[in-house]
């Protein structure tokens, strides 16, 4: 048994904070799935990294250049396909869990974290390209995003909630959870 494994037995689920295709691709990722980690998070600044110190995107980055799309479609796709390779491996755990453990987190766009709809479209559109039920979206606790997590948790839709740093943001979380 794993330390990782261990940790689950007394309750605990760890994380990665980290995401990189040559990662996933080379099995390392399902080797830390196999010693017992639980789930990942990304963010803009890991793939950020990831994109930008290796060489592991930049056939795709060809490709979809090539195709005309946009910076914000070409991160998009290339983001959404590791989400879903991560998502895809840790869907056993997912299972196994009953959806305790399993998951890959993905950032709605920071630029929205003020915006409620803008919020909320972002992650509806996230929602729909990743189409995979182990995927959280992280919001953070701002003013808008309060109601921005409470519409998408009634929706049904996981979400990871960030920048909680007061009692007074805990306790709004808590009521739009409860209320949801």
């Amino acid at each position: 048994m794993t330390k990782l494994h261990e940790a689950t037995e007394l309750g605990q689920s760890i994380w990665l904070d980290y995401i990189r295709r040559s990662f996933i691709e080379s099995g390392e990722l399902q080797r830390l799935i196999d010693e017992g980690l639980r789930g990942i998070t990304s963010n803009p600044s890991i793939f950020e990294e990831a994109i930008g110190n290796s060489n592991d995107y930049d056939d795709a980055m060809r490709q979809l250049t090539a195709e005309g799309k946009t910076v914000g479609e070409l991160y998009d796709a290339l983001v959404i396909k590791d989400i879903q390779a991560a998502a895809d491996l840790l869907r056993p755990v997912y299972d196994q869990s009953d959806g305790i453990d399993g998951y890959v987190s993905l950032e709605a766009n920071p630029n929205l974290a003020y915006d409620v709809e803008g919020t909320i479209e972002e992650v509806h559109h996230l929602h729909a390209q990743v189409d995979r039920p182990n995927v959280m979206f992280k919001i953070p606790a701002t003013t808008a995003g309060i109601p921005a997590i409470a519409t998408l948790i009634s929706e049904g839709i996981p979400i990871n909630v960030t920048l909680i740093f007061s009692l007074k943001h805990y306790e709004a979380v808590a009521d739009a959870y409860v209320r949801n």
